[in-house]
Formats: C-alpha cells, sequence, structure tokens
C-alpha cells in the first residue's frame, strides 16, 4: 500500500487513513459514506486524505431552500469549468451538469474524486436530491472505474437511515462506510503533540474527561496553558467557545432532538445508569417505538452506552451517559454559565471530585480494548456487562458492579474504577466491602467461574496488606493511553 500523502496534518485515524487509501487504489468505482458527529473531524479527514484527488466539493446549506443550494452548486462547478453554465432547474439538471464536466475529467484515467458534504442540508423535503443521486450514481458514476464519490453528514441518524438503510437506488451501492469516533487517549495524546502541546499524560486525562476526544474542542488547547485553564476558558471565561455547544450539538445531529435530550438529562442523573423501562418513565414517551428510536441514534453516535446485565437478555440492558462533553456542560456549565471562571475552585471540591470520579468511569468504558491489553487478553472474544442486585429484605445486601470482563478461560474480571489523584488506598472497611460484593456477585449469580478482582485507577494502588489480598490484577491510566 501507498504510503499517505497529504499537506494537511492528521493525528490518529490510522485505521479511516487507511481504508480511505485502499479506496484511492481500488481500481474501481467508489461510493463512500462518512459520517460521525459534530466537530468529529469528518470534513478535514476526507480533505487531507483526498487533497490532491478532489475536483468538485459541494457542502450543504442549514436551512437553504432549493434555489440557493442549486446556485450555491453553480458557482461551485463554475470554477471549474471552461464553459458557460445555465443555472439549474432541479438537482437532475445540476447532476447532468456535473456528469458532463466529470466525462472531460475523468478522460486521462486519473483518481478523481467529488464529495459531498452536509449531505441532510441538501436532501431537504421535496428537494428531489436524493433520487437525482440515485440516478447519477446507479447511470453512470458506479461505471466509472476511477470515480470517488463522498457523501458526508453531521446528521448521523439521517445518514444511517438515508443512506447505509436506504430501501431505494443507494441501498447497497454503499461501497465503504466509516463511522468517525472521536479520538481515544491516544489520539487526542498524538493529535496534540502534532501541535507542539506535550503535556503530561494527567492533564490530558483532565481535558479528556471534560471535552472528550473531539478534535474541533481540542483544537483550542494552548500551549504553555493547564487543563485547568483550558477549561475554565472554554466554558467560564466570557464568550467562551463552547458555552453554546451543547444546544447546537443536539439539534444538528437529531430531529425533533428535544426528545433525545430528554433521555440524556435524565441519564446525566443516574450514575449506573437506566433501564430501557426506568427510562420511559423518566422521560414520559408515549410509545416504546419513539424511545427505541432516540435510544438507537444516541447509541450509533456515542453518546450513550449500552451494557446487557451480567448472564441476563439484552431487553434488560442498562444505558448510561458517556459523553464526556454532555455530562461535564449539564454538572457544570448548564446552571453556572455565568460564574466567571472557577473551575479550579470547583474542582477540589467533593463535587468536582464526585464528577471525576463519573467522568473517569466513562474513559473506562470507552477504552475498554486498552483495558484488555493490559491485561493480556486483547485477541481474545470477551463480553463486557454489567450487574445489580437489589437487597430482597431488610436483611439482605445490594451490590453493584459497572464493568464486567467475562471471558471464555473461565474467568470474570470484576473491575472497580476509582479515580485519584494519589495512589489510591485500600482500608480495612473497603476491603470488607470488596470481598462481601464477591460473594454476593457469587451467591446471585451462580456463576462457578474464577472471579478477578481487577483495579482501575488513575495512579495504581497503595501497596498495603488488602491489595496484596484482595487484587488479582491492576490497570493504570497511563495503559489507557496505549495504541
Amino acid at each position: 500500500m501507498a504510503a499517505f500523502k497529504s499537506s494537511i496534518f492528521v493525528a490518529g485515524r490510522e485505521t479511516e487513513r487507511a481504508e480511505l487509501n485502499d479506496a484511492l487504489e481500488s481500481g474501481r468505482a467508489e461510493l463512500i459514506a462518512v459520517h460521525g458527529r459534530r466537530r468529529v473531524g469528518k470534513t478535514y479527514l476526507v480533505r487531507a486524505c483526498f487533497e490532491e484527488h478532489l475536483c468538485f466539493e459541494l457542502t450543504g446549506m442549514r436551512d437553504a431552500s432549493l434555489k440557493v443550494q442549486l446556485a450555491n452548486f453553480t458557482r461551485g462547478l463554475s470554477q471549474q469549468v471552461k464553459y458557460n453554465l445555465e443555472p439549474p432547474c432541479s438537482w437532475v439538471d445540476a447532476f447532468e451538469q456535473l456528469k458532463r464536466f466529470l466525462v472531460d475529467e475523468l478522460a486521462n484515467g486519473t483518481r478523481k474524486v467529488v464529495f459531498l458534504d452536509e449531505l441532510p442540508w441538501l436532501a431537504s423535503a421535496r428537494s428531489g436530491f436524493l433520487s437525482a443521486l440515485d440516478q447519477f450514481w446507479n447511470s453512470f458514476g458506479s461505471r466509472q472505474s476511477n470515480l470517488i464519490l463522498v457523501i458526508c453528514g453531521s446528521a448521523a441518524s439521517w445518514m444511517i437511515v438515508n443512506v447505509m438503510h436506504h430501501k431505494g437506488g443507494l441501498h447497497n451501492r454503499v461501497t465503504r462506510s466509516i463511522a468517525l469516533k472521536p479520538f481515544n487517549l491516544h489520539e487526542t495524546q498524538s493529535f496534540l503533540s502534532g501541535r507542539g502541546i506535550n503535556l503530561e499524560s494527567d492533564q490530558i486525562l483532565e481535558l479528556f474527561m471534560a471535552v472528550g476526544g473531539i478534535p474541533y474542542y481540542l483544537d483550542y488547547v494552548r500551549k504553555g496553558r493547564s487543563a485547568t485553564q483550558t477549561i475554565d476558558t472554554l466554558f467560564f471565561m466570557a464568550n467562551g467557545p463552547l458555552r453554546e455547544e451543547f444546544t447546537q450539538l443536539y439539534a444538528s445531529l437529531f430531529e425533533h432532538h428535544e426528545r433525545h435530550l430528554k433521555v440524556i438529562r435524565a441519564l446525566a442523573k443516574k450514575r449506573s445508569g437506566l433501564t430501557r423501562e426506568q427510562l420511559r418513565d423518566e422521560t414520559g414517551f408515549s410509545t416504546g417505538g419513539a424511545l427505541t428510536t432516540v435510544l438507537t441514534e444516541l447509541e450509533s453516535t456515542g453518546f450513550i452506552l449500552r451494557t446487557a446485565p451480567f448472564g441476563k437478555a439484552h431487553r434488560d440492558s442498562l444505558f448510561r451517559l458517556v459523553d464526556a462533553f454532555t455530562l461535564f456542560y449539564l454538572r457544570w456549565v448548564a446552571t453556572r454559565a455565568h460564574d466567571g471562571p472557577h473551575w479550579i475552585h470547583r474542582r477540589s471540591t467533593p463535587a468536582g471530585i464526585a464528577w471525576a470520579g463519573y467522568a473517569f468511569e466513562n474513559v473506562c468504558f470507552t477504552h475498554v480494548r486498552q483495558i484488555k491489553k493490559a491485561l493480556g487478553i486483547s485477541g481474545v472474544l470477551t463480553e463486557e456487562s454489567s450487574w445489580q442486585y437489589r437487597p430482597q429484605s431488610r436483611n439482605d445486601q445490594g451490590a453493584q458492579i459497572d464493568l464486567i470482563i467475562d471471558r471464555p478461560d473461565r474467568v470474570v474480571n470484576l473491575c472497580e474504577m476509582k479515580h485519584s489523584n494519589t495512589l489510591f488506598v485500600i482500608d480495612k472497611k473497603f476491603a470488607n466491602w470488596l470481598q462481601e460484593r464477591a460473594d454476593i456477585f457469587r451467591r446471585q449469580t451462580g456463576t462457578s467461574k474464577t472471579l478477578f478482582t481487577t483495579f482501575i485507577t488513575t495512579l495504581g494502588l497503595a501497596p498495603n496488606q488488602y491489595a496484596n489480598e484482595l487484587v488479582d490484577t491492576q490497570v493504570t491510566a497511563a495503559e489507557l493511553f496505549n495504541p
């Protein structure tokens, strides 16, 4: 495979870059769908990978009329052609003009890329865009062995329904689908380092717990500023760049986004997550189908995580809010938007410590691959789950385990996730609680597998008799930074 070449710097994204590079060399027509949440870097990635091959690019305009979208198309194509263009009356006419242009462009046999960005805004209701795109691709584009058509959109749920699962002409026509996810810790570190920002891992982790791995948010990090200073600047300063991001984020991604926000706000209040039925009670959804759609869309875009209870059916799954930016905003910004810069003071309060515990757990949930690698089981197919037992009587004792890794070698890792600015100390009281929890788990689940108590901590455990006796395996935050 040829080496990736671009004058635009792209950190991380090794898998996606390899996929797009492979498309360049496939020798066949390619229809590539790229989707992901707002600000995740979709447009940047496509331009970086196809920079030398782009021959036409069109970006949809939000809430623009058909006339305005077509005028935008004409302006863009007029810059490329050597003849006068008549303003098209419809998207069918527009794609006919594009076809005429491409016949000449493709004649020399070199690879050419057409990039249609923000597709959901182009394909507004009654615009006829999708049917025209169907016709263009099926009658012309798919027959051009050196043509790549990239379609991209931030409204991820729209892209999934109308493109990837489309039942019309685009059905099964997409040759490659790339769901672009936020950076993990390793990619975040690489992104910052590529911009000359060399922070220690604890600073990067603190930033990550507040904004997640969203390249656009991380682009605001400045050299010589700590994580605390950056968070203050982003959220709490006057005109902070992320102060208004929350409302724009969900509105740009989802139709009827108020329904999605109901679910998000309900989950933000429950650290251990909620079942589907609990969510229905909390949000007041009148139909199960509407809630199912919302949950599917939130899960597909990475805002929430679904975990099946250990040993139970998926219908009993717990849903958990794992988006770092959303959690931080709802906990700290939504009700304190005018308090001024104060994160350095709030961070050390009990509320700040509680937030860090929740946020660190979410980092662990989104880095299970790295946890498995640290445990030496990266190549093993496992099942991740959660477990909760509610007391059945006054004398009974409940227990909860948020992350369980069930392995085929008859071992179950019971994971305990703890954020601490120092080595975490297991005292006698906590040791007794750990032992009792493992005993309750074995008794209530009836499992005969070996149980390993696994601690995932920021800096590790302080060595003492309780750590030595009860903890079988440890993973530190440093190991979460592995590729």
